[in-house]
């Protein structure tokens, strides 16, 4: 009940839980551009400090 009344008065000041996002929607779509124009994701993954899984599901391979 505590935990519930707690969580209840975060989300009335406008705070939410969970992780941040690692990526900025703009590095999401500068990360995209570069996939498309042909740079290997694993180039991309090291750029951005994410993990080639992650650009796999966020750029799926027939999505151009």
């Amino acid at each position: 009940e505590r935990t519930k009344a707690g969580l209840e008065a975060a989300r009335a000041q406008g705070r939410i839980g969970g992780r941040r996002p690692k990526l900025t929607p703009e590095q999401w779509a500068q990360a995209g551009r570069l996939i498309a124009s042909g740079v290997p994701r694993q180039k991309v993954a090291i750029i951005y400090d994410v993990g080639v899984s992650t650009l796999y599901k966020k750029f799926p391979v027939g999505d151009k």
